[in-house]
């Protein structure tokens, strides 16, 4: 059988009410020796006069021997005057002794009395005041308890003085909103991958069962059939390579390299396909450090997007330079005229402007941008041209080897 576990309530009660008696109890001992040592009436040696009942010394502290001789002495008509005036001296001595012993003993009682009294409403009041303080804490587990990966929602939401529990209590509804935003995202991610990855598997099923209705499909069938499976397989197999690349992202930097982003533009602008556009570089040294496979697929992303969203004919701008320890890449381009709110959401994964559905990629290229640039500890704002299109600007930081040489 397990010894029950006191609650944090009860030892915070018995904490309490251990040190207040504790206290009280040195307090009571520390009055108790300062009235004990106040002085008293000098118990001396009083001498019996010669020729009395007894000629050896009278001692006050032996009262027990002779307070009878005193008795008699005081009792008796003719008894010597000097015995008389030493007994009435010694019978004040032992007075103010039995009176002090007397309160002595009344203090202690008293004081016992009262410490047990007021160590009991101390406890009393421990356990209200105990109560009190960990309400928060029992808020905290409460909205704890009712937080689930589907319900979020729930919040302390702690009034009062900001002392420490209000801290935590803010702190803990901060973490939940952090985790409702996340499981959010992540839900949308999942929704819209399944969505996206149903739309090529479903041409090649609705392909596949045209051409197979068919009792003799002709060769040119066969062949068309499998030039439209192929291209939905490619299609699927880029979403699937960008979604392996958020989650890879996921894990963090594994690759530290100086990466020059003006060597990286340049090996975009060659590789890319840029149909009509105009492309427009000016490309200044700009090194920083980290994978320079992410950052290229970064860089070709920003261009991809420029291309992809452009005008016939229209232009697209690339600029790489180095300002204030921070390596920048813009990328600009043509095109029409979007609305400044309508640019919040462009990182987020499968987000289209415009609900823009074919042949416009998979709206992942931005979130993998925003995702690499994470990684590098950078930062990617976006803002519309007022005369059409786009400008992305990439800040990473410069390398550290570089700066260290500078």
């Amino acid at each position: 059988m397990t010894k029950p576990k006191l609650t944090i309530r009860v030892r915070l009660t018995l904490l309490y009410t251990g040190l207040f008696a504790a206290g009280g109890a040195i307090l009571v001992v520390m009055s108790y020796a300062l009235v004990a040592a106040l002085p008293t009436v000098e118990s001396s040696s009083i001498q019996m006069p010669n020729g009395g009942v007894d000629t050896s010394s009278f001692h006050v502290s032996d009262r027990q021997a002779f307070e009878p001789i005193c008795r008699q002495a005081l009792a008796t008509k003719d008894t010597d005057p000097s015995l008389r005036d030493k007994c009435s001296v010694a019978y004040r001595i032992w007075g103010a002794q039995d009176q002090r012993d007397a309160t002595l003993s009344h203090l202690v009682q008293y004081s016992a009395t009262t410490l047990a009294a007021v160590v009991a409403l101390a406890a009393l009041a421990g356990w209200i005041v105990a109560g009190r303080v960990l309400r928060p804490v029992h808020q905290i587990a409460a909205a704890a308890r009712a937080a689930t990966e589907d319900n979020l929602s729930a919040r302390v939401a702690l009034t009062g003085p900001r002392d420490e529990l209000r801290e935590l209590a803010d702190t803990f509804d901060h973490m939940l909103g952090r985790l409702q935003t996340t499981f959010e995202s992540q839900q949308r991610f999942i929704a819209n991958a399944s969505h996206e990855l149903r739309t090529p598997l479903t041409l090649m099923r609705a392909t596949m069962d045209v051409v197979l209705a068919k009792p003799a499909p002709t060769h040119g069938e066969l062949r068309g059939m499998a030039h439209d499976i192929r291209d939905a397989v490619d299609h699927a197999e880029a979403l699937v390579e960008a979604l392996l690349t958020l989650a890879r992202n996921e894990r963090g930097l594994t690759v530290a390299e100086d990466v020059d982003l003006a060597t990286v533009a340049e090996d975009v602008l060659d590789a890319v396909d840029l149909i009509d556009r105009r492309p427009h570089a000016s490309l200044q040294p700009a090194v920083t450090s980290g994978d320079p496979v992410l950052l290229e697929r970064l860089v070709a992303n920003l261009v991809d997007n420029a291309v992809r969203h452009n005008h016939p004919g229209g232009d697209v701008w690339v600029t790489t330079s180095t300002m204030s320890e921070r390596a920048t890449v813009v990328v600009a381009n043509t095109g029409p005229i979007i609305a400044p709110d309508a640019i919040d959401g462009l990182f987020q994964p499968f987000h289209r402007l415009n609900h823009r559905t074919t042949n416009d990629g998979f709206g992942l290229g931005l979130a993998i941008v925003a995702s690499i640039a994470a990684m590098h500890h950078g930062t990617v704002t976006t803002h519309p041209r007022p005369e059409g299109g786009i400008s992305v600007a990439l800040t990473l930081p410069v390398s550290q080897s570089r700066t260290s040489v500078g």
